[in-house]
């Protein structure tokens, strides 16, 4: 993932700016530079799972935790084709664990560093690192829409989403201070790139976000 110094130095004004919003933009070439078309059908408001996601193909698959303080609800968040909707599944537990990794302090977290490689792996754990450093925690409920899967030429997935962060906030586990997301910066587009291992898995490698693209 590609962290941007920007949503860094936004950090410092108005901390949560940057909650849930794991990348910033740069990457690739590729189709994910390409503008979300819109969201599968499916159900609707899909709360994000406590436990272990499901292992359809025979992967082992780390358990992710969310504090109480924090909720992520998923919508419209199915494809009927198998392989795309495999690709949404590990996108959303990638997603998650970077949650759980800010709410349990730790950059390393088991599930984000099993979901994650590559320049994802190395610019999140940089991300966590920005609120662990600091003392924060995300808090509040965020909205996950319009996802758009789609396998690349190379054999390589794509996953676009939106992230509507309005309702989030960060609190300092020392002094107690929330802040909440200013509005101008709760909408985000999310693109990423995922590539699948022998085991199956789709891990994500890369991400960019664009602020003010979602509707």
């Amino acid at each position: 993932m590609n962290r941007h110094p920007a949503a860094v130095a936004a950090a410092l004004t108005a901390v949560t700016a940057l909650l849930l919003t794991a990348c910033g933009s740069g990457g690739s070439g590729d189709d994910t530079s390409d503008a979300i078309k819109g969201a599968g059908g499916g159900d609707k408001d899909a709360s994000a799972p406590a436990d272990a996601s499901a292992e359809p193909d025979g992967a082992k698959r780390p358990e992710i935790k969310l504090p109480k303080s924090l909720q992520v609800d998923f919508t419209d968040w199915s494809n009927s084709d198998p392989k795309l909707q495999a690709i949404m599944d590990d996108g959303k537990e990638l997603l998650l664990s970077s949650y759980a990794a800010i709410g349990e302090g730790d950059p390393q977290h088991p599930a984000f560093t099993f979901y994650s490689e590559s320049d994802a792996l190395r610019t999140g754990t940089e991300w966590i690192s920005g609120f662990t450093d600091k003392n924060l925690v995300l808090i509040g409920k965020a909205r996950v829409f319009q996802p758009q899967a789609r396998v690349s030429p190379d054999g390589s997935g794509t996953l676009f989403y939106c992230v509507d962060e309005g309702e989030g906030s960060t609190r300092n586990t020392k002094t107690g201070e929330i802040t909440a997301t200013p509005a101008e910066d709760a909408l985000v587009l999310y693109r990423t790139k995922l590539s699948r291992s022998d085991e199956g898995v789709w891990k994500t490698t890369m991400v960019q976000t664009q602020r003010g693209a979602c509707q």
